[in-house]
């Protein structure tokens, strides 16, 4: 061996020791992937890849955003009005188990529950003359949205460089060593949907596919994959096998997939042409420029936000083994990992023009995924979006935003022949084609909320931008969302109360109550009524329209139930003191209410607060993944950090095989574990985390909220908070060192904070007294909660802290510093 291979096999040594040191932003494993959850994802919001960076046989398996089974398709049962009345009579009376036969019957979807997300199939590349491999690392750095392989064989040393590239619409294979002519492969794919799979010339693999017939609905969805290779030096040749390459210095692989579909309605698009066009405009650009064209992108979005606990002596191990130890020995920047890691993962999984990320992200490798990797509105949808806004991510709520204005479309149709109401609705599920009728059965799916649920995210996106014109545009959505609700509410014969019904309360059926879910007037109802409600009404002042219509929605306001809190101190899940202090269902659906909500908080509605802490205990901190990430945010809601790490911990619980199980955690590639895999568990997190350091609901910036004790020193940066505030803030042994601010929409800033500060202006601070005057922090007065008369509350604590405001000016940026 001459000198100079040597000296590069130092230097790769040296690099690799280096990569071992540096655990931040970066997963890194010391061993190829076996499972689907040890490969590290890619994505630019269409396309995706998992990676298992195996040396002799490496294997990328493929999604495509738009690959899902049947095609366009409803799933309304007109006979809704034959049996809504008689449905809503049992249910008054009691007899709920009659209720639930009925809907099955006369609500449910007759045949069709909704389309699957598919699997495009597996990229492989097979080096078979590949042996005696040492030094061998992998990593996904989430701070490039980059996957490298390295490793060494037979004196050789490789490197394999992957990325999904958002402004080239296309994934790219970078295959090179410190040999000449060292890189001999074959390359092929492969999929349990293809039609064919074949070389259409020297360099280029083609396969195409159709995707799959579910509940009676015939696949309709094409697809065309084209693999396209350059090579230095070496030869390609075409084979029935796919693609060989012989002797080359270095390989570069262009993928491209592309469908014919157009919109939930229509598939017309000429994936073959579309998938050769992102071909056409990248096989020419050198590596370095399409490198430089994702970084550039990327980063864009990714760097906005920086986070830091410091480090440890377990940074230095592979980041399974750093999971697997966590709750022995302390890691923090195994936090930060994690918290930056779902924000990878969103920008990775949904970008504008896009898909919204759905149950699984992007990533997904069966034809027939758990719960078809579909839309699950009643919760899991809605999580894939909580970090979006206050983690620096709003392009990314852009493919959910316009789901829901396709929704509020095909919901007209499922609200009209239904129920005949005006209005759209959805209920617990969607896919693709924007199905917004009863999925499965009516234990799970007769939840009549689901649009209720998704114009929150309309409004939440307007309180951090400011957009007038964009909240104009989303207005009508709104107004048609209340619209169905004017229609459906019914007076409950009790109270009179407006009520929900039918529904249940996700996905939960109360004990004794005949094996039924099914009931009136839900605790998440009512409060997910007053959300809609008040908040359209709030839009319409701002805009100045339908003044006509103020009066009703106060008149519906005054009229939908107040909260209760039952015998046990426990706020009520149901009208009536149902719940059981032994239930430890994953779905903690009545606490809706305090987050993502703030009907429910520490200084307004402190009876409120102890009694969703109490639910809170009862439910218990084991359970599915991301049921304890949205716990996580609950907690932190609380004030109550230490609780709120202790849950992150129980997160960061390694799950070392993907199936099924109640006791959720973390695998090795850091997917949440429901178990399976379901990709919300990751982002409820990155918010909780969020929620812990700020907090921005309660009509004031809370600084530091809910941070744990054991987080002493630390700092974040870029965080955005209601009305277009940005956020950096230091502290140091838990205290608040410094404070950026800067106001991208001017207005007072109110500021609560653990400890004094001073603010380096010429302005100066003020203690708050009154109604914060920034319009974007408006809370609306919810109405005192019925407490029984059995129920042991106690009073809400909290740490010492001071409430300054200051005024600001657009585009300027103020500094407080510890006193």
């Amino acid at each position: 061996m001459n000198a100079k291979p040597s000296i590069l096999i130092i230097t790769l040594l040296i690099s690799l020791f280096s990569f071992a040191q540096k655990g931040k932003n970066k997963l890194w494993y010391d061993k190829p992937a076996v499972q689907w959850v040890e490969a590290l994802p890619v994505g630019n919001g269409r396309l995706a890849a998992m990676v298992f960076g195996n040396p002799a046989q490496e294997k990328l398996q493929l999604n495509e955003g738009t690959f899902w089974s049947g095609g366009p398709s409803r799933n309304d049962n007109p006979d809704g009005p034959k049996v809504l009345d008689s449905i809503r009579y049992y249910l008054f009376n009691g007899n709920y188990k009659r209720a639930q036969i009925l809907a099955d019957k006369g609500l449910t979807a007759k045949s069709l529950h909704g389309s699957a997300f598919q699997n495009i199939g597996d990229f492989t590349l097979d080096f078979s003359n590949l042996n005696d491999v040492k030094n061998y690392y992998r990593e996904l750095d989430i701070e490039k949205a980059i996957a490298p392989t390295t490793f060494t064989s037979n004196g050789i040393n490789f490197k394999r460089e992957i990325f999904t590239s958002i402004p080239d619409h296309i994934m790219v294979i970078r295959l090179s060593s410190d040999h000449r002519n060292a890189l001999s492969f074959k390359a092929n794919f492969d999929g349990e949907l293809k039609k064919n799979s074949k070389a259409i010339d020297s360099n280029t693999l083609q396969m195409d596919g159709l995707s799959s017939t579910l509940d009676g609905v015939p696949g309709q969805v094409k697809f065309n994959a084209l693999a396209k290779f350059i090579n230095k030096g070496g030869k390609t040749s075409a084979s029935d096998n796919g693609i060989s390459v012989s002797n080359a210095d270095e390989v570069i692989i262009l993928i491209s997939i592309a469908t014919n579909f157009t919109n939930y309605k229509t598939l017309d698009t000429d994936e073959v042409s579309k998938s050769r066009k992102y071909i056409a405009e990248a096989e020419y650009k050198t590596y370095k420029t399409l490198l430089e064209n994702h970084l550039n992108i990327y980063q864009k979005y990714f760097k906005r936000v920086d986070f830091e606990l410091g480090t440890s002596e377990a940074a230095k191990q592979p980041t399974d083994i750093r999971v697997k130890n966590f709750a022995k020995s302390y890691d923090p920047e195994l936090i930060s990992l994690y918290y930056q890691f779902g924000r990878y993962l969103l920008i990775s999984s949904s970008q504008p023009g896009g898909q919204p990320a759905n149950l699984q992200g992007i990533w997904n490798n069966s034809n027939k995924p758990v719960w078809d990797s579909k839309y699950t509105i009643n919760i899991n949808t809605e999580m894939n979006y909580w970090p979006s806004e206050k983690t620096n991510l709003p392009e990314m709520h852009e493919p959910l935003i316009q789901m829901i204005k396709d929704l509020s479309e095909s919901g007209k149709e499922t609200a009209k022949v239904m129920y005949k109401s005006r209005g759209w609705v959805a209920h617990h599920n969607t896919d693709i084609w924007r199905i917004t009728g009863v999925v499965d059965f009516a234990n799970a799916g007769l939840w009549p909320l689901g649009g209720a649920w998704l114009s929150q995210h309309l409004w939440e996106r307007y309180l951090y931008s400011g957009d007038k014109n964009y909240l104009k545009s989303i207005y009508p959505v709104l107004k048609s969302a209340t619209q169905f609700y004017e229609d459906f509410l019914i007076e409950e014969p009790t109270h009179h109360w407006l009520v929900v019904s039918p529904s249940m309360s996700p996905e939960n059926i109360p004990q004794g109550h005949q094996g039924s879910a099914l009931a009136a007037g839900n605790t998440m109802d009512n409060q997910l009524m007053f959300d809609l409600f008040s908040k359209t009404r709030k839009a319409a002042e701002i805009l100045n329209l339908d003044s006509d219509k103020i009066p009703v929605w106060n008149n519906i306001i005054s009229k939908l139930p107040p909260m209760k809190i039952g015998r046990y101190g426990q706020l009520q899940e149901w009208a009536e003191d149902w719940d059981n202090p032994k239930d430890n269902h994953r779905h903690v659906s009545h606490l809706y209410g305090l987050f993502p909500s703030n009907q429910i908080n520490p200084f307004t509605t402190p009876e409120l607060l102890d009694a969703s802490k109490t639910v809170l205990l009862h439910r218990g901190d084991v359970s599915t993944g991301w049921s304890m990430g949205w716990k996580v945010n609950l907690w932190a809601k609380l004030l109550d950090g230490t609780h709120a790490n202790k849950l992150i911990k129980d997160q960061l619980t390694l799950i070392e095989k993907d199936g099924w199980g109640k006791k959720g955690g973390t695998y090795p590639n850091l997917f949440d574990a429901h178990p399976p895999f379901q990709i919300d568990g990751n982002f409820g997190c990155t918010s909780g985390i969020t929620e812990m350091l700020l907090q921005t609901q309660n009509s004031f910036i809370d600084i530091l909220p809910a941070l744990p004790d054991e987080w002493k020193n630390g700092k974040i940066a870029g965080l955005k908070t209601y009305g277009g505030f940005e956020i950096n803030i230091i502290w140091e042994n838990n205290k608040a060192k410094e404070i950026i601010i800067k106001s991208n929409l001017g207005g007072n800033c109110r500021i609560r904070i653990p400890n004094e500060m001073e603010l380096k202006a010429k302005t100066k601070l003020k203690k708050a007294e009154g109604k914060n005057p920034n319009p974007f922090f408006e809370t609306p007065e919810i109405k005192k909660p019925l407490i029984s008369s059995g129920a042991q509350l106690n009073p809400v604590e909290m740490k010492e802290s001071v409430i300054y405001d200051f005024p600001t000016e657009a585009g300027k940026t103020y500094i407080l510093k510890m006193k």
